[in-house]
């Protein structure tokens, strides 16, 4: 555990070394109210080095969030898609759209940002032979079957859907109608990216250059990562600090001790043993509110035991043993809420949630429970190990309790464990190398606030996300016809047709629907969080 002698010291090194701003309280600089304050906040290290297309995990879409703009931003509060660098987007089919963007933006290092910026970051992250991770979000776009083929050799090194027409349009042309297709252009994935990407890839890994509010000064892996303020930035959304101070934390009880000892600012995951002390330990600053977060348990499908015939009961089984309304009141304190379905109540009616959709798969009910894991050939190798990682998250805590709940209901002592991985690097890593060899941890933070996005790249054939590597073809044609349809009514209820799918086979367990929650030091102010649950770093105020 850092003391406040060893915190104190080292941000005031950084200083030095780098001719920062005067050294403060909270392991960053002191502030003043005008802007310059530095504040420090609880990170982990991200699984891979910040390439928008190759980041998919919290970790490194929170820098994402702060260094790199794209078309469209998510407003703050709503989760709305609003134009960023997007003067328009154009379309009269659904299909073809014409993208102007908004001159006068550039890069920290001074290079424009012309519709070259994206039309080569697309490529580039589509492209097979650069190994993307969400190179999938690419894959409506014209040729994308010719640059990322699922099999054989790439046979083309960009898109032909993608053209550019001059500095400051281009032209997108998709395989199918989606007539949402704007709205998602506000993931990382989409950002634009500069020639120095390209020209000294390796010097860009080691210190990435964006268009957003901050730059990155420096990182250490397993230390901090520091952000500065850029005053460049010609943004509407400038930085209202001096930057932020983002340092690795392997235990989030530590980083709210840090806090409560003054040696840290800012604590986005409030530990689950903290949850019934926080608001007499902080007062108001404190927030707990909800998001589009949702926790399941997903399975190897590439594992033959898991993808027996009739597994889908075994997995059913397994859900009906797990008490979710015990386990959110008695660890979660208010900040969970048991999961009915497969999205979350932050999207409404409206925007695809339906409250009830797992129906009597996610009630509790023991014995059915035992009754359909019998019918289904019995628990794989006779015993359920949980994988999750063990440093952020308090996952101990909830997977003990699962596996105690499904204990209790099988009347079986061994029937689950949980199996701990120590870092979320490590964990993430086992899952896209297929190691895993049971249930494993699978919570989802939306990208953007559609249906669409907490099914399809979970649960589509190939799909980014789709870390079980389940596939339905009946699903898959639900979730083309839902992206095809420009009826926004039509298109919700197919896509809730194919979550009926998911929850046919049991593709994931569906656990519960989290808030965000955060605490934070008296130096700052102006603390929230969006509807991702991510703290709106440029927003807040140091004092």
């Amino acid at each position: 555990m850092r003391g406040a002698t060893h915190a104190t010291w080292a941000a005031c090194a950084a200083a030095v070394v780098l001719a920062a701003t005067a050294c403060g309280g909270g392991g960053g600089s002191g502030g003043g109210g005008n802007g310059g304050g530095v504040l420090s906040a609880s990170w982990g290290d991200p699984q891979n080095p910040l390439e928008p297309a190759n980041t998919n995990e919290v970790q490194g879409g929170k820098v994402l969030d702060m260094i790199v703009r794209g078309l469209k931003r998510y407003n703050p509060v709503s989760g709305k898609a609003e134009d960023m660098l997007a003067q328009s987007i154009q379309t009269t089919d659904s299909q073809n759209f014409t993208i102007t963007i908004k001159p006068g933006w550039t890069f920290s290092n001074g290079e424009k940002v012309t519709a070259k910026s994206f039309v080569d970051a697309w490529n580039y992250g589509a492209s097979l032979k650069n190994n993307q991770r969400n190179a999938y979000f690419f894959g409506y776009i014209q040729g994308y079957d010719k640059v990322h083929p699922d099999s054989g050799t790439q046979t083309a090194s960009t898109l032909s859907g993608l053209k550019v027409v001059n500095d400051q349009t281009f032209t997108v042309a998709l395989t199918q109608k989606f007539s949402t297709f704007p709205d998602t252009l506000g993931y990382p994935a989409f950002a634009p990216l500069p020639q120095a990407f390209f020209t000294d890839h390796a010097g860009w890994l080691k210190k990435p250059i964006g268009n957003g509010p901050y730059t990155i000064e420096s990182y250490a892996k397993g230390s901090q990562m520091s952000l500065r303020k850029w005053d460049g930035y010609p943004g509407p959304d400038k930085a209202q600090n001096g930057g932020v101070d983002l340092k690795v934390y392997t235990d989030n009880n530590t980083a709210y001790t840090d806090l409560m000892a003054g040696n840290l600012d800012l604590v986005d995951d409030v530990p689950a043993a903290q949850l019934k002390n926080v608001k007499s330990d902080l007062g108001d600053r404190y927030l707990n509110t909800p998001a589009g977060i949702i926790q399941t348990l997903a399975f190897p499908f590439y594992d033959p035991d898991w993808n027996k015939p009739n597994s889908d009961k075994v997995r059913q089984g397994l859900s009906m043993a797990i008490n979710r309304k015990q386990i959110t009141d008695t660890i979660f304190v208010d900040t969970r809420t048991p999961a009915t379905d497969w999205t979350s109540p932050v999207l409404g009616a409206a925007g695809g949630y339906k409250a009830g959709l797992c129906g009597q798969y996610c009630d509790y009910d023991p014995d059915q429970a035992k009754k359909l894991i019998q019918e289904g050939g019995g628990i794989p190798g006779g015993q359920v190990k949980i994988t999750y990682n063990a440093d952020t998250g308090s996952h101990k805590q909830w997977v003990d309790a699962v596996c105690n709940s499904i204990n209790n209901a099988l009347d079986n002592t061994k029937a689950c464990v949980g199996n701990p991985v120590g870092t979320f690097a490590d964990f993430r890593n086992q899952i896209t190398q297929k190691k895993m060899s049971g249930p494993f941890r699978a919570g989802w933070q939306m990208d953007y606030p559609l249906i669409q996005n907490f099914l399809q790249p979970l649960y589509y054939t190939n799909a980014s996300s789709n870390d079980g590597h389940w596939s339905d073809k009946q699903f898959d044609s639900l979730v083309d016809q839902a992206n095809q349809e420009t009826d926004t009514t039509k298109a919700v209820g197919l896509f809730q047709q194919a979550e009926g799918v998911v929850r046919d086979n049991m593709a994931a367990i569906p656990l519960w629907y989290q808030n965000g929650s955060a605490g934070w030091s008296e130096r700052l102010s102006d603390v929230k969080l969006n509807p991702f649950s991510v703290p709106v770093y440029n927003e807040i105020k140091v004092s």
